[in-house]
C-alpha cells in the first residue's frame, strides 16, 4: 500500500509537494479503512483541479519514481536521466522524489534526487517492528550500507553509475529480500494507467479466454445496463513471456499495435469490439479485467482523468469497488477527475479530497480538503468547489464576452 508520496521541481511542481493515503482524525466511515501499525490507510484519493495546475505532472512524478526504479539498471555509460524540472528551477536545483510504502507487512521509505540528470544522492530504510533501519544511503557514487548489510552490495556498487539508481542495481546485483520486496513494489505494485499509453484491451481479450472470467465480466457489463449478452474472443497469439499485468505493462505499446478480434453480442446482432463498439464499451473492456486483477492482487491503481469515455455511474462503482473490496486484498485507487458529480461527502472522506492550484510563479500546490477550515462533514462539497471556495477551479469571467469584443483579455 502506498502511504506518502513527496516530489518538488517536476515540471509544474517548483517546491515540494506533499501526498498522503494515511487517514486523519475523522471519523467517518471507518469501516473503510485498513489499520497498519497506530496508523489507518485510506483505500482511494481524488485529485481535483484547473486544466493545467498539475494533476497530470503530479502523476507523472510518480510515474517517473517507478519507471526509475524499473529501468535505470540499464542505463548505458554517458546516458543522462531526463530530468523535467520546473521552468523556473535553475541547473543547480535538484528534483527530489520520496515515498512511503508497504510490502509484505512492512513500511519503507526510499528516496532519491537528480541534478544535472544525475543522481545526487539516495536513501532505503524500513521498519520491522515499528523502528527505522537502515538498508543503505548514498550521496554520489559513495554508497553507505546499514550495518546488517555491510558486505551484501559489493557486486552491486561494482555496477553502480551516476546515472543508475542503487536500488535497481541491488535489485539485480544482490540477494537481500529487503531490497528485492522494495524494488518489487515499484515494479509491479503501482500501476499507473495512461488512456494513451496503455489501454490494456489485449491483455484483456486474453484474460477472457478463460470461460470462468468472460463470465464473471460479461455479469459486469450487463449489471452496468450496456445490453450485452456475450463476448466472442477469437483466438490470439500473445508475445512470448507476456501471460500477466506485470509484463503488459512493458509491451503494451507492442499488443495495442496487434489485431484485436472480439465480437460483442447483443440480443439480435453482434458486432466487431475494437472498429464497430462505442467509446464507452471498449474503455470498459480496457479498464475492467485489469482493475480486477489489480484488487485480487491488492495493487495501488493511479489513473489520470478516470472518467474519459466512461459514465459518472460506471465511475461510481469502479470506486466503490476499490472502497469495499475484502480488507485482506488491500488495493488503492488514486485518480484525477473533472467530474464533480463524484465529490460527493457520501462516497468520499474530507481527507480522500484533493486539489492542484497554480500560484503566483505557475507553479502547481497540492492540497487536501482536510486542510480548507470551515468545512462541514454535511457540506455540499460540488458546489463549494464549483463555486471556488476551495480554489482549484478557474472562474468564470463575467465581463468576457464584452473583453472580447473590446479587443481585451483579462
Amino acid at each position: 500500500m502506498l502511504l506518502e508520496f513527496k516530489c518538488s521541481n517536476h515540471r509544474s511542481i517548483k517546491e515540494e509537494v506533499k501526498f498522503s493515503m494515511v487517514a486523519g482524525s475523522d471519523n467517518t466511515s471507518e469501516e473503510l479503512l485498513k489499520e497498519f501499525g497506530n496508523l489507518r490507510i485510506l483505500r482511494s484519493a481524488i485529485i481535483y483541479g484547473a486544466n493545467g495546475s498539475g494533476k497530470s505532472n503530479f502523476i507523472s512524478a510518480l510515474s517517473f519514481m517507478r519507471d526509475l526504479v524499473s529501468n535505470s539498471i540499464n542505463h548505458q555509460p554517458g546516458q543522462g536521466i531526463l530530468q523535467f524540472s520546473h521552468k523556473l528551477s535553475t541547473r543547480e536545483i535538484p528534483s527530489e522524489y520520496n515515498i512511503q510504502f508497504v510490502k509484505n507487512d512492512v513500511r519503507y521509505a526510499y528516496g532519491f534526487s537528480i541534478k544535472q540528470n544525475l543522481v545526487q544522492d539516495e536513501y532505503l530504510y524500513y521498519f520491522p517492528k515499528g523502528r527505522q533501519v537502515k538498508i543503505f544511503e548514498r550521496n554520489g557514487m559513495e554508497v553507505k550500507p546499514g550495518d546488517r548489510y555491510k558486505a551484501a552490495f559489493d557486486v552491486s556498487i561494482s555496477i553502480l553509475k551516476e546515472n543508475r539508481l542503487f536500488l535497481s542495481c541491488a535489485a539485480n546485483y544482490s540477494k537481500v529480500k529487503e531490497i528485492e520486496d522494495a524494488f518489487l513494489f515499484f515494479n509491479r505494485d503501482i500501476i499507473v494507467h495512461n488512456r494513451d499509453l496503455n489501454k490494456w484491451s489485449r491483455y484483456s481479450m486474453d484474460i477472457m479466454r478463460d470461460s470462468d472470467i468472460k463470465k464473471a465480466f460479461v455479469k459486469v457489463l450487463q449489471a452496468f445496463g450496456t445490453g450485452i449478452k456475450d463476448l466472442k474472443v477469437l483466438p490470439i497469439d500473445l508475445p512470448q513471456g507476456v501471460q500477466s499485468l506485470d509484463t503488459l505493462k512493458e509491451v503494451s505499446g507492442l499488443l495495442e499495435n496487434d489485431k484485436i478480434e472480439a465480437k460483442v453480442v447483443y440480443d439480435k446482432f453482434e458486432i466487431d469490439l475494437m472498429t464497430e463498439e462505442s467509446a464507452g464499451v471498449k474503455r470498459l473492456v480496457q479498464l475492467l479485467i485489469p482493475i480486477g486483477d489489480i484488487l485480487n492482487s491488492g495493487r495501488v491503481l493511479i489513473c489520470d482523468e478516470l472518467e474519459t469515455s466512461l459514465h459518472e455511474s460506471v465511475i461510481f462503482q469502479i470506486i466503490q469497488l476499490f472502497q469495499h473490496f475484502p480488507k485482506d486484498n488491500f488495493a488503492q485507487l488514486i485518480f484525477s477527475t473533472h467530474d464533480t458529480n463524484l465529490l460527493d461527502a457520501e462516497l468520499f472522506r474530507r481527507d480522500q479530497v484533493w486539489f492542484t492550484q497554480l500560484n503566483e510563479e505557475r507553479a502547481t500546490d497540492l492540497y487536501s480538503l482536510v486542510e480548507i477550515k470551515n468545512v462541514r462533514k454535511t457540506e455540499n462539497l460540488a458546489k463549494g468547489y464549483v463555486s471556488g471556495k476551495y480554489g482549484a477551479i478557474p472562474m468564470l469571467n463575467r465581463n468576457f464576452f464584452q473583453k472580447l469584443e473590446e479587443g481585451t483579455w483579462g
